[in-house]
């Protein structure tokens, strides 16, 4: 019954180019993983418990969410309580741009929070996404933007350089580089392996605590941010898994449920379906 309750819907706005979603009733446990994408969202109802970079709160309505770039993050729910959220995600490329319009300076900011507990700034999240889904005019959504990137910058953003993060080990750098360069490859522990001076024990370790996820992981979620930009692109699904590395077509749906919120089809309709609201399809719950 509970999933029945579930809804799901994600706008992508062309002239802001960024995604806004929301997340109704939703019971899910979201996985480990990261974001290609800066992440502003925040909590509307239900607790959730939240792990980002090896630290770990718990999260509830008023809560503001922000995830910089990478920042692996997991969360589950507390005590069977039904989440409900709104975000937006930017692309890197159009952060900067839009800092660049609001500062007078080309940077790509470092949010020093993930989590702002009952923060005002969920108003403007909440405004900016209700542009959107309202189809407003473009003057309103890019004000509804600059208002909310401008708080974010001023109370909780500083310039992101190599300083601002710790840097991995420059062996498990080159394995990150290397999955990112040969993402469809069937590329194998030993493989890695016999690129570093690490045992195989050794290198998963350090890896995944460096980097915040296993290999196996960080190798899953490249390909799957390549799988979105490829349907975006229109490229069928069946094609998109195939070019990202997915062998498997059932599990790559999964895999992409289980991360996205949506099937690959529903998310390609996003972006196929000019400016009309995507309406989630209904299908059978699969335990992971």
């Amino acid at each position: 019954m509970i999933q029945n309750q579930e809804q799901r819907h994600v706008h992508y706005d062309r002239d802001l180019e960024l995604e806004a979603y929301q997340l109704s009733g939703i019971v899910q446990k979201f996985p480990n993983h990261f974001h290609e994408c800066y992440v502003i969202g925040f909590v509307e109802g239900g607790r959730r418990h939240l792990w980002c970079k090896n630290q770990e709160c718990d999260v509830s309505a008023g809560d503001l969410i922000l995830f910089n770039p990478r920042d692996n993050h997991c969360c589950a729910p507390v005590d069977g309580e039904l989440l409900d959220y709104r975000a937006v995600n930017i692309q890197p490329e159009i952060m900067e741009k839009s800092v660049k319009e609001i500062t007078g300076k080309c940077f790509r900011p470092y949010f020093t929070q993930n989590v702002v507990y009952r923060s005002d700034i969920t108003r403007s999240v909440a405004a900016l996404y209700d542009s959107i889904l309202r189809h407003a005019s473009k003057l309103e959504k890019e004000e509804s933007l600059f208002f909310l990137l401008e708080q974010l910058l001023q109370e909780y953003a500083e310039p992101f350089s190599e300083e601002t993060i710790s840097r991995p080990d420059p062996q498990i750098q080159s394995l990150c580089t290397y999955m990112e360069e040969h993402f469809s490859d069937n590329i194998s522990l030993d493989e890695l392996t016999a690129m570093t001076t690490f045992g195989k024990s050794y290198l998963l370790r350090s890896f995944t605590k460096q980097i915040g996820v296993s290999p196996y992981r960080y190798l899953q979620t490249i390909r799957l941010d390549k799988a979105k930009h490829f349907l975006e692109q229109g490229i069928a699904p069946v094609d998109a898994a195939a070019m990202a590395g997915f062998s498997d077509q059932s599990h790559f749906t999964n895999f992409f449920k289980e991360f996205i919120g949506l099937t690959p089809r529903q998310y390609q309709k996003i972006f196929t379906t000019a400016s009309e609201p995507e309406e989630p399809e209904k299908e059978p719950h699969h335990e992971s």
